[in-house]
């Protein structure tokens, strides 16, 4: 922070000052007062002006704590906050809260720009393409702007001017003094004119500083020439000293008492208006001079000490947040140093270093000459950190492209099948086609919400007509078990020998017309029909052999009447069909291991068993044949 400098007198300044009673005190005897104004001169000569030069910070300290204040705000915030002070405060005050302002909305304004910008290029966006919108909280804060530019130049035009008109009125009250020094009237007109003039000068504002040290010279000179001039007794200057002893005693319990003020900043401010009416008040006895001054300077001391450890530990906490500034700089720098392979990886990442800017913006600043380098260093890590994430990003594009492609065709097909009425068929296919949505990788986000609710709407309007569907088969499958259930009753019960075979194509014709039956039911169903058949194909199947058994049996009585050459001629015939029939059946047989593979194999597998089984009886029947052809040649 910068330094200026407050040019104060030191005690037994030669500011004369008097009583109204001047008149009462004078003496009558003119050699008596002759004696009194030479005493005088000798106590003027002896309080000649001392000057002494304090350093103190920087008068616009609180404007300094005001902008502290405005860390942490939002854009909204700062912009209202500013408009309040613009509304509330003094625009002389205001110059480091603009600045301040100024800046950090601009960073946060920046940072919100960059934000869009990722969002718009991660979307899909050409970064060249992309426009910022126009902010209401920029256009808002820059007529906020203007309109303190415009206070502060009107405040300055006028502050100049004023000065310029005090610094006439008081080279006037100069002129004046000089003028009384030179005048020949009582000494009551003259010191009362005097004490108008001391009192018009307090009275008056600041000047230009540049004239400030030259105008308290010259008003310094005009008092003590007007001192020595008129010779005023010692009886009115020790009035007038006790006077200044009065208000100095009190300024110095004014300043003392500031000890006690919270803020430092607010009692450094508050000293300087005391330093200013001690300069204005004039001398005291040599006695209390010392004294009260040292009072007063230690009282100012030990409030400029509290001023300079405020700003100490400020300039502390900065340098602590330059070390955790530090810290969050390195983290976002192993960030981008580390090998992110996936999106996963990435996201991953991009919330950790979304946490570390959050933790950086409730971060105070830095010191002033680290606070640019530092902020730098951050927001390269994280630019090159998010560069590289959408260089990665663009890397995998063509892989979405790929993948949306592969999902539009698997939507096409699966839009295809939605008005299908071959349940089975369309549902395997379209839970074929679920299980290979899920082995294609994703696609753009901006995609993929329609390419999912595109495919999905296809698949649930096939299932819903699928379940309207067969909720309208409910009863009419219900009456078909009913009736299925009273035609096994009847096979069941029916004597097959009377009808024969024509008898069971009946049945399986009139259990052919009547239709399908509840799923749940099915397998019982099926079952019990297929025994009920088997049942009644083996009953006439015994009634055919043992007739054809009987009837070989007469046929083996004639051949052997004919001669024992038939008998055996007959043997030899039924005994290689027996091996054919060994043979054909291991074939079938060793057939049903490659019809398992064939697309439809439970139907061709059912057609060779039945192949199998007949050939296995006639195999038994001819092996039979065999056993009575043997009896007959042993008998």
């Amino acid at each position: 922070m910068s330094d200026v400098k407050t040019t104060l007198s030191a005690p037994g300044e030669p500011v004369g000052n008097a009583d109204d009673t001047l008149k009462a005190i004078l003496p009558e005897d003119p050699e008596a007062g002759a004696a009194v104004n030479e005493e005088i001169q000798q106590s003027a000569d002896e309080a000649a002006p001392a000057d002494y030069t304090q350093e103190i910070p920087e008068a616009e300290a609180g404007d300094a704590e005001q902008a502290d204040e405005l860390a942490g705000l939002s854009a909204a915030e700062l912009v209202e906050r500013f408009a309040q002070l613009l509304d509330q405060k003094p625009v002389r005050t205001l110059r480091q809260t603009a600045e301040a302002v100024k800046t950090s909305f601009y960073k946060l304004h920046r940072a919100s720009v960059e934000a869009a910008r990722r969002e718009f290029i991660d979307n899909g966006g050409a970064e060249t393409d992309f426009v910022p919108e126009q902010d209401p909280l920029e256009l808002r804060l820059k007529d906020l702007l203007k309109e303190y530019r415009r206070r502060r130049d009107e405040f300055n035009a006028a502050d100049a001017a004023e000065k310029e008109h005090n610094l006439e009125i008081k080279l006037r009250i100069i002129d004046g003094i000089k003028e009384l020094t030179e005048s020949d009237e009582t000494l009551d007109t003259t010191f009362a004119r005097f004490r108008e003039l001391q009192q018009r000068w307090k009275e008056t504002g600041p000047v230009p500083q540049e004239r400030v040290k030259d105008l308290w010279e010259n008003y310094n000179l005009q008092i003590d020439n007007f001192y020595g001039i008129i010779k005023i007794n010692k009886e009115l200057r020790d009035l007038d000293r006790e006077r200044n002893l009065a208000i100095k005693t009190e300024l110095c319990e004014k300043a003392e008492a500031l000890m006690l003020e919270p803020s430092a900043v607010e009692a450094f401010r508050k000293l300087q208006k005391l330093h200013d009416e001690w300069r204005e008040t004039g001398p005291t006895a040599p006695e209390h001079k010392e004294e009260l001054w040292e009072r007063f300077r230690a009282a100012s001391g030990r409030i400029n000490k509290a001023h300079q450890e405020y700003f100490d530990a400020l300039k502390s906490e900065q340098v602590r947040n330059l070390e955790l500034k530090t810290e969050l700089c390195e983290k976002a720098e192993e960030l981008l140093a580390g090998e992110q392979d996936s999106r996963r990886d990435w996201n991953r990442a991009s919330e950790k270093l979304l946490e570390i800017q959050k933790v950086w913006k409730t971060i105070g600043f830095a010191p002033k000459k680290d606070n640019t380098r530092i902020y730098e260093r951050f927001r390269t890590a994280c630019d090159k950190f998010f560069e590289a994430k959408r260089n990665f990003y663009a890397s995998v594009r063509d892989e979405m492209d790929e993948n949306l492609r592969v999902k539009i065709e698997i939507c096409e097909a699966a839009e295809a099948l939605r008005d299908s009425d071959e349940w089975k068929k369309a549902t395997d296919e379209l839970i074929a086609l679920q299980a290979r949505w899920k082995t294609v990788g994703a696609v753009s986000r901006r995609r993929s919400d329609e390419i999912w609710k595109r495919f999905r709407a296809a698949c649930d309007a096939f299932f819903e007509r699928k379940a309207a569907n067969f909720a309208s088969q409910s009863d009419e499958q219900e009456e078909n078990l009913r009736r299925k259930t009273e035609l096994l009753e009847q096979m069941e019960a029916a004597d097959i020998a009377e009808g024969g075979y024509e008898a069971i194509k009946e049945f399986q014709r009139r259990w052919s017309e009547i239709g399908f039956v509840p799923v749940r039911r099915k397998e019982e169903i099926r079952k019990r029909y297929k025994a009920a058949v088997d049942n009644m194909f083996n009953t006439l199947r015994g009634n055919e052999r043992s007739r054809s058994m009987a009837g070989f049996k007469e046929k083996l009585a004639g051949m052997k009447a004919s001669g024992d050459k038939r008998l055996r001629s007959e043997r030899e015939r039924l005994y290689n069909r027996v091996r054919q029939l060994e043979q054909d059946i291991a074939t079938l047989e060793n057939n049903i291991g490659f019809f398992a593979r064939s697309k439809n194999a439970e139907a061709l597998i059912a057609d060779v068993n039945e192949k199998i089984e007949r050939a296995k009886r006639e195999m038994r029947d001819a092996v039979e044949k065999v056993r009575l052809i043997d009896s007959e040649e042993q008998a």
